[in-house]
């Protein structure tokens, strides 16, 4: 028998969530707006850049804290990527604070997409900064499994994935 998921938001659990997205040239804030609110539905009310008029020099970073991560985490759970996004989330773990991207693109079609470390990819990405005592304990309980009990992940372990995103091939013997 398995026990049920813990459902962690990463708010009122000692930790502070900031998301952060940079908007730029005709990049249309309601589209963004969109995307955010399918990830972070719960998060405080965000003013949004308008759609921008051409021709424009618009660069503006959104900042918001106090994000909620429940519904982020639900998609990790029912897209079944909860090892990449360890990995993923974990990946530039400094102390008591990570920091991950997430693709605005994917985010706009409900889904959770890791941006890559040095990769711009097309639509932008929103920075996700989980910081606090015990972030990295709080990551291996966002993205645990039942697979856990069969191979078990830690951060940085020999499973996780290459710096390139590309999967890192083991099997046991």
């Amino acid at each position: 028998m398995t026990a049920p998921r813990v459902r962690l938001t990463g708010i009122d659990e000692g930790l502070d969530v900031t998301v952060r997205t940079r908007i730029r040239g005709s990049e249309d804030g309601a589209r963004i707006a969109e995307a955010f609110a399918a990830l972070f539905p719960n998060a405080p009310t965000v003013k949004w850049p308008a759609t921008p008029s051409f021709p424009t020099e618009q660069d503006t970073v959104v900042e918001i804290t106090g994000v909620p991560l429940d519904t982020m985490l639900t998609k990790l759970h029912e897209q079944r990527i909860l090892d990449t996004a360890l990995d993923a989330m974990g990946a530039a773990l400094e102390g008591h604070v990570a920091v991950f991207s997430i693709e605005r693109v994917a985010a706009l079609a409900g889904k959770v997409t890791f941006g890559l470390p040095g990769h711009s990819p097309l639509g932008g990405v929103f920075e996700v900064e989980v910081s606090g005592e015990g972030v990295e304990d709080w990551l291996l309980a966002a993205t645990h499994h039942a697979g856990g009990a069969r191979v078990p992940r830690h951060l940085g372990d020999e499973r996780a994935m290459a710096e390139d995103g590309e999967a890192v091939t083991w099997f046991e013997r």
